[in-house]
This record gives C-alpha cells, sequence and structure tokens, in this order.
C-alpha cells in the first residue's frame, strides 16, 4: 500500500532536521504499535542518510555489536577495540557529530528499560556535556506509551526536560480512509467505509493488511477480521501485554467491559467485585486508552460519568473477540462472526455518532462539543455542539438509517437546554450513512 497522509509530521521532522544542523535535536516519537512511526521517520528522511537502530530484547553487547556494523557503514569511523557498552557508542556519536550533521533514529527505545535502565542517565551525561557543540538530529521512537512518557516526562527520570520536540503519531485522518477506499474498492457504499473505521480505527498497518487480502467491503472485512489464522485475533494481546504486564488480566477485564457497553465505574465494580479506581486511573492517565464522558454541562466531580475506550481498534477487539475468547480458542470463530452480525447495527451505530462528533471536531466551528444525556440516562441526545461567539447552538442525532431520526422528539429532549442557552439559536440537524 502506499504512503497516505502525515504531511504535517513529515514537514515537522524535516524542520527538526535543518534545525539539527546549527544545534543537537533531541525529538521523541510516540505512537501505539502499527501506526506506522519507523514507516514515517524513513519516508521524512528518505533524502539524507541516517542510521537506525533498532533496541531488541537481547545482551546489550550483542545489540553494540550490530549497532557498530551499522555505525560504521554509514560513517566510516576507525573503531578501535571493542565498545560494548550503548552509553560508549552514544558518546561516540555525539563527538562525531561535532564535525557533520548526523540522523539518528532510535527504535523501540523503552527496552533498554529491559536491557540496562543505566542508559537513559547515561545518555543524559553524555547529552549534557556535548550537545553546544554537537549536530545530531536524534530521533528516539517507541510504541510502549507508558514507558516512552516515563522516559520523558517523569521528573524523576534522567532524560526528563532533554527533548527538544515531541511528535505522537495518531492514527489516519478518516478522509484518508475514503481515498484507500477510492483507490482500491471504487463503487464502495457508505457502510464499508463505516465498518473500515469501526474495525481498523484507521490504523496504516490494518488497513494495508486488509488492502492486501482484498477486503474493503462490509462482509469481506469482518469475515476476514475472524478468518482462521487472522492476524487480527491475537493483536489486541499483543499491542497491550507489554504495557499491562502481570496485572494484564484485570486491565483486560475492564477494557472489555467498557467496550460492551458496562461504562461506569459502579457497573464495573460490580461485576468483578474489585475495587478498579486504580485501573481506571492508570488506563486513563498512563495508557491514554479510555477517556472520562460526561454529559455537557455536568458538574466535574459529579456521578454523571461512563467510560470510553479510545481506540476504535481495540474497542472492536475487547468487544467481540477479547469477550468471546473461548470461542477463538475452541476454533469456533463463525460463532464470533454470527454475534458481530447480530450486534453490528447497535456497535456501528455508536461508531457513526464518533466519526461525527470527531468531524465537527475538525471543523473549528465550535468552542464545545460533546454527549448529553440527565439523570438515570434519560433526555439522551448525541451531539451538542455550542458557538458562544455566534450565539448557536446545534443538536444532533445520529442514527443509521435517515428515516429512523426523529427531530420532534430530539426537540422535546433538549427543553433543558434550551432553557440554559436563552437567546441562542437552536438548531437540529439528523445525520445518518447517507452523510458520511
Amino acid at each position: 500500500m502506499k504512503f497516505y497522509n502525515r504531511e504535517k509530521e513529515i514537514a515537522l521532522l524535516q524542520e527538526v532536521g535543518n534545525r539539527s544542523a546549527k544545534i543537537a535535536q533531541m525529538t521523541f516519537v510516540v505512537g501505539r504499535r502499527r501506526i506506522g512511526k519507523t514507516r514515517l521517520l524513513m519516508k521524512a528522511y528518505k533524502a539524507n542518510p541516517y542510521i537506525y537502530l533498532f533496541v531488541g530484547k537481547k545482551n546489550e553487547s550483542l545489540l553494540c555489536e550490530e549497532f557498530l556494523d551499522e555505525i560504521q557503514r554509514h560513517l566510516n569511523l576507525p573503531i578501535y577495540g571493542e565498545i560494548k557498552s550503548f552509553v560508549a557508542l552514544f558518546e561516540l556519536l555525539m563527538l562525531e557529530s561535532k564535525g557533520k550533521p548526523i540522523t539518528v533514529i532510535i527504535d523501540e527505545f523503552q527496552e533498554f528499560f529491559t536491557v540496562n535502565p543505566s542508559v537513559f542517565s547515561g545518555m543524559q551525561k553524555a547529552w549534557d556535556l556535548h550537545k553546544e557543540e554537537s549536530k545530531i538530529n536524534l530521533l528516539l521512537c517507541g510504541s510502549v506509551y507508558s514507558m516512552m512518557y516515563s522516559i520523558f516526562e517523569n521528573a524523576k527520570e534522567p532524560l526528563f526536560g532533554r527533548a527538544t520536540q515531541r511528535i505522537h503519531v495518531k492514527t489516519l485522518d478518516f478522509a484518508i480512509l475514503k481515498e484507500i477506499l477510492e483507490d482500491h474498492a471504487a463503487g464502495y457504499v457508505k457502510d464499508d467505509l463505516l465498518t473500515l473505521y469501526m474495525v481498523t480505527g484507521a490504523v496504516p498497518r490494518y488497513l494495508e493488511l486488509l488492502v492486501q487480502q482484498g477486503a474493503l467491503s462490509r462482509n469481506k472485512i469482518l469475515d476476514r477480521v475472524v478468518a482462521e489464522n487472522s492476524l487480527f485475533l491475537e493483536e489486541g494481546r499483543n499491542v497491550l501485554i507489554e504495557e499491562f504486564g502481570k496485572e494484564y488480566a484485570n486491565y483486560f477485564s475492564i477494557l472489555s467491559l467498557i467496550a460492551s457497553g458496562k461504562a461506569s465505574r459502579v457497573e464495573i465494580e460490580s461485576i468483578l467485585e474489585m475495587d478498579v479506581g486504580g485501573f481506571l486511573n492508570r488506563l486513563e492517565k498512563e495508557y491514554n486508552l479510555i477517556l472520562k464522558v460526561r454529559p455537557l454541562f455536568a458538574k466535574p466531580g459529579g456521578r454523571l460519568l461512563k467510560y470510553k475506550v479510545t481506540d476504535q481498534f481495540l474497542s472492536f477487539w475487547f468487544r467481540f473477540i477479547y469477550k468471546y475468547r473461548s470461542s477463538v480458542e475452541a476454533g469456533n470463530l463463525g460463532y464470533i462472526r454470527d454475534v458481530i452480525e447480530r450486534d453490528y447495527e447497535t456497535y456501528s451505530g455508536k461508531v457513526l455518532e464518533d466519526y461525527f462528533r470527531e468531524k465537527l471536531k475538525g471543523q473549528g466551528r465550535f468552542n464545545l462539543i460533546g454527549t448529553y444525556w440527565e439523570r438515570k440516562y434519560q433526555n439522551e441526545i448525541d451531539i451538542v455542539a455550542v458557538n458562544d461567539l455566534e450565539k448557536k447552538v446545534l443538536v444532533a442525532e445520529v442514527k443509521r438509517q435517515k428515516k429512523n431520526i426523529k427531530l420532534n422528539l430530539l426537540r422535546e429532549k433538549s427543553k433543558k437546554l434550551q432553557e440554559r442557552f436563552k437567546g441562542y439559536e437552536f438548531i437540529f440537524e439528523g445525520y445518518s450513512l447517507e452523510e458520511m
């Protein structure tokens, strides 16, 4: 599959590269697995020679042996004797970059926690000592979100405050999904587009897999995801197991419940029969995998609160694959496919709501966008968007089928909102698959 989008990220990386010709730059690049971080970096610097070092889970001296081969191939450095310490290797690069600009990409950087945690303090000393004279463009890339943020944004860690740039590589824009379908599945229908978004979450690697397999229609996508030997079946586990470590079972259970609609702390604790406050806090703040959803205008500390899985693919995986993992292990994949079909309209309808909320955010027309409900989930409204400058409130209902939208009922449900925003113009709209 061709390389899509990322123009802003490439422009920023090239700007960083230009700055490094005058003074050392340290950029940390973070993003979930399969998001295309490595490919992005290689695309950005394809016109310039760069040194690429991958931190595998192996002995430090073996890593250094591999790294030396790569460094010598690019720099033709005369190196005498053995170098078995990465810090010594890093200092060598810092010294060499005083004479000429060097771009160095270190991939899966967080793995030094496993290889040798003292690497971070050693790098800090070398960086502080040589950065003023160095012309190094150092790119430290990682996919374990919690570890990468700890390395660079925890005040207790040695590399805190050393990075000169942060880049968080996110999923592709929704418009790119349309472009992919136009390139590879001319004549697609809106439900194909929604299913592609629902299943892949616009993660490049998942899109690439489906393109390669020619699975870009609604039914083919769903068939491929739960096919025998499908890479998607273990993907959620592969993405998160290193993040969570030994406590992964508790985190997985919580994420599965949230993805299945058991989204309040009270519901989760009643099912798991344990206190989940700490787990929820870490999932939100350390792992960036869930967010709190409150109805607009609710009190910050109030009980009107539910949680949502932020990653569309992981939400789908926990809802339909992890939840029925016994069927996966038994090889009864047809059962899971039947469950997906049974729940498709309801589940994809929620994804459609996400799509329209994100679309409105991208338009920049409103200073406040969210959802709304009153106590006991009364008068629930899919989208409320406020423009205080123009004194306008958009109230919208989202349904897969346009015929199911009831604007008169929507006006009734918004009576308290209208009292709150007296003097504002209220606009009532309905969004369906047709408006995608």
